[in-house]
């Protein structure tokens, strides 16, 4: 492969900004920037660029913004352009077969997971839900298929105990754009060969929407407490007390009740409020598992501790949560 210029980056939100930078850092600068049009955002609808428009332009770069990447006039465009390979990263448009064709080294993709596991849009939540120690990042060959390209690089990264998708995922950004620059400089050496995924090990990450983010009660705490730090800060993960929403904002398992506690938990219902322990209030849940909420939050209002939550609710044990 000759070396990968001029290069064409396709990408939208802030986690695709640090390999947008990446590339103008390592002399690899796009002679053109992809990204979505602005849209109407805020409580004001103001109009706003997308994170990547706004930060291609501070460089100076050419910005392209279709509302379709299929549409004629834009594949036109690009293919005057002749690019010898398009960078994609969270662009948010299925690509069709005339632009994956388009550049002469094809399209490479930047994915937030160690593929075939999590494909699909929501690849840093999923494995956080699923508990997941260890996740990383990919680059791979685009092809027609969901993220089932071949895989060109890879590599690790452990996900804190306590770890959000809000903070994972600027580290995984940080960590993919020098994966991308390096996976561009193997293919201009000619030293990378792309490797199938296995299909016996793909799993999916569907698209989150504010459905995902309802507790479970019957679930065990362990599980609930991941789905929290995997929905933070989006959707957020939210439950309901005498018939109000409640936010759950911080919350980890416990241990079982001590001695002189509440009764065992095995013998609550799930989503029965226990009772404070020490700085969490203790809701039973499924398995007979005890999870702690450190904060909670009702709507329109700030977040509190558990004990001011309590105390100013007049919380009492044996309250269901649904």
């Amino acid at each position: 492969m000759a070396r990968p210029d001029p290069v064409v980056f396709f990408g939208t939100p802030d986690f695709a900004v640090p390999t947008l930078a990446a590339l103008v850092e390592a002399g690899l600068a796009p002679a053109r920037v992809v990204t979505r049009p602005a849209r109407p955002l805020g409580r004001g609808r103001r109009v706003q660029d997308p994170p990547v428009a706004r930060r291609a332009k501070a460089l100076g770069l050419e910005v392209a913004q279709p509302e379709r990447v299929g549409d004629p006039g834009f594949l036109a465009g690009l293919a005057e352009l002749a690019p010898a390979v398009a960078v994609v990263v969270a662009y948010g448009q299925i690509f069709p077969p005339e632009l994956l064709a388009l550049p002469r080294h094809g399209c490479i993709n930047l994915h937030a997971s160690l593929l075939p596991r999590y494909r699909g849009a929501a690849p840093i939540q999923a494995a956080i839900a699923a508990g997941e120690r260890v996740t990383g990042v990919t680059t791979m060959q685009m092809e027609r298929g969901l993220d089932s390209g071949p895989i060109l690089l890879q590599e690790e990264t452990a996900i804190g105990r306590r770890e959000t998708a809000g903070e994972l995922a600027p580290r995984l950004a940080a960590q993919g754009a020098a994966l991308v620059v390096e996976t561009l400089r193997r293919l201009a050496e000619g030293g990378l060969e792309p490797r199938p995924q296995d299909p016996e090990l793909v799993t999916y990450a569907p698209r989150l929407t504010k459905r995902d983010g309802r507790v479970d009660w019957s679930e065990a705490a362990r599980r609930i407490a991941d789905r929290l730090r995997a929905y933070t800060p989006w959707p957020g993960l939210t439950a309901e007390l005498r018939g109000e929403p409640l936010k759950l904002v911080e919350a980890r398992p416990l241990a079982a009740a001590p001695e002189g506690g509440p009764p065992p938990e095995g013998e609550a219902a799930p989503g029965s409020v226990l009772g404070l322990r020490g700085r969490f209030l203790a809701v039973a849940c499924g398995e007979g598992t005890v999870l702690g909420i450190a904060t909670l939050q009702r709507p329109g209002r700030r977040p509190l501790p558990a004990r001011d939550f309590a105390n100013g609710e007049r919380l009492e044990p044996g309250e269901r949560m649904a």
